[in-house]
């Protein structure tokens, strides 16, 4: 087996994991791990060959760009305050605990080389913790803070990596620097990350057609994320700002087929990144091998100490900073999502796996400092990292759904339903406020009239088959009855005219572009 065929592989399995893994009740990053820590240790497979500082560039900027997808900037300024107790105040002292017990049990390790230990392991990934979250079935509210946790948290730990590193490699540290350094980071990377994000929107306004609209959203965060690093700010961040930007402003609510098809793209493009991302990190495996021949118990005696570190400072902190945030909560009157039990601090506190960052963090240690002399302890520190991401990863995962069904917790589905319906109500209204709005502008015969009426309701009983239930109960469940009934009918008319202009694509002469187009329009009628 070649690279080729072994990247193949990994994306046949990306693809296979998700349908297994809702089988059987496990998430597929976690099944992704296995799948390439048995490919590791197999002799027909290839060592992976890919430059270590390509690795965060390749895989993060669409992993997160797909994150931020699925959320809002108003949903991250809600809860400013509990992100900012896990994605920055908690990678400080996950950092610094690190690099503590690291220099006291590891000989010979500087303390620049510890921090930068501490810092590549104390972010949870984003990219684990929403795709475990999002399959349990969790709280939004404990969902949000795991997406700003591990979206923000790079962001922290990268500069604090970059330099601990210098550090090491000059054999000198400044505080001052090192502070001034996050700041600039920080503040080149919003910089950046709100100019592409404007430019883009421009752009995609200029291009009009959902193919390239949806092609210039795979770019953009690519173009973000080197253009932040090439100015010596935060690719992630970068990358952060951008997605919010073009999630607030570049959303034309009338666009229906860009849409459509950007959510579909976007899936696919998350599923596969986000397989072939955690089958790497199974596929080190063989250097954590290659490194503990002969040192096994030392090894995974230093590696279990850190594991124990990083899992009891998170409960640690998470403990009083739950605390705190809810009696700041009691004080002010605005909406802000926190885990309203110990519970949830539980389900949050297990949730903290470690992932792809790391993996690319510690695998970009040089091999040398500025004297030409060996980075100190690379070894020791890439075997220990891989202890950290696979227990945190493999044991957390395989575990946490069994933890969450264990303490009942589950997301509020009367709210969230109710929340539909409140939805269904609002958009139903706004259509009826456009037919009148239409009346007085235009004749419009009664029967006309009416039946525009009947299909503004339809638009929330669509949505929300309890929209009514207040009102006119018996009549709209009725609607309801005889609306599915049409939808079946149409469903099965729609079927059979798609049929017909596919089975034309076949025939003698038949131009394949305008069957395409034909089917597509067929294809968009359908979702309606």
């Amino acid at each position: 087996m070649d690279q080729l065929a072994l990247l193949f592989a990994l994306l046949l399995g990306a693809l296979v994991s998700v349908p297994v893994g809702d089988r059987f009740g496990v998430p597929a990053p976690v099944l992704m791990t296995l799948f390439g820590g048995a490919l590791a240790v197999a002799d027909f497979v290839p060592d992976v060959n890919i430059p270590p500082d390509l690795i965060l560039p390749a895989l993060l900027p669409p992993l997160l760009y797909a994150a931020v997808r699925r959320t809002s900037w108003r949903q991250f300024a809600a809860n400013v305050r509990p992100i900012f107790l896990l994605a920055v105040a908690l990678v400080f002292v996950t950092t610094v605990c690190v690099a503590l017990i690291a220099r006291a049990i590891v000989p010979g390790l500087p303390i620049a080389a510890a921090v930068a230990l501490g810092a590549l392991i104390a972010p949870p990934d984003p990219v684990a913790a929403t795709s475990v979250a999002g399959q349990l079935g969790l709280p939004r509210r404990l969902v949000s803070i795991l997406e700003g946790e591990g979206l923000f948290n790079d962001v922290t730990a990268i500069v604090l990596y970059h330099v601990a590193i210098a550090a090491a490699l000059s054999g000198s540290f400044s505080p001052w620097r090192a502070g001034l350094d996050l700041v600039l980071s920080a503040v080149v990377a919003v910089a950046v990350g709100l100019v592409l994000g404007w430019g883009a929107n421009r752009l995609m306004d200029l291009l009009g057609d959902p193919t390239l609209q949806i092609g210039m959203t795979l770019l953009v965060p690519y173009a973000s994320y080197v253009l932040a690093e090439k100015l010596h700010g935060s690719g992630v961040l970068a990358v952060l700002t951008t997605a919010l930007f073009l999630a607030e402003y570049a959303t034309d609510a009338d666009d229906v087929m860009t849409r459509l098809a950007g959510h579909a793209f976007w899936d696919i493009i998350d599923t596969l990144v986000t397989g072939v991302a955690f089958g790497l990190i199974g596929l080190e495996l063989h250097n954590a091998i290659h490194t503990g021949r002969g040192r096994w118990g030392e090894l995974l005696g230093w590696s279990a100490a850190v594991v124990g570190v990083v899992v009891v400072v998170r409960l640690l902190w998470l403990l009083p900073a739950t605390w705190l945030t809810k009696r700041l909560h009691a004080r002010r009157n605005y909406e802000e999502e926190i885990p309203v039990s110990w519970r949830e601090t539980v389900v949050m506190w297990w949730s903290g796996m470690r992932g792809v960052a790391s993996v690319a963090l510690v695998l970009a240690i040089p091999l040398k400092t500025d004297d030409g002399s060996p980075f100190p302890q690379r070894d020791v520190l890439v075997f220990i990292a891989f202890g950290v991401i696979i227990a945190t990863l493999v044991v957390q995962g395989l575990t946490l759904p069994w933890l969450v069904r264990r303490l009942g917790v589950r997301a509020d589905s009367e709210g969230e339903k109710e929340f539909e319906k409140e939805l269904a109500v609002r958009a139903a209204k706004a259509a009826k406020r456009r037919l009148r709005e239409i009346e007085q502008v235009e004749d419009l015969p009664d029967d006309l009239s009416e039946q525009m009426l009947r299909r503004a309701f339809d638009i929330g009983i669509r949505i929300s088959p309890d929209m009514g239930e207040e009102e006119r109960r018996k009549a709209q469940h009725q609607r309801v009855r005889r609306l599915k009934r049409v939808r079946r009918i149409q469903d099965e008319m729609l079927s059979a005219a798609r049929h017909e202009v596919l089975a034309a694509r076949s025939e003698p002469g038949a131009n394949p572009e305008i069957v395409d187009r034909v089917l597509r329009h067929l294809d968009v009628r359908s979702m309606r």
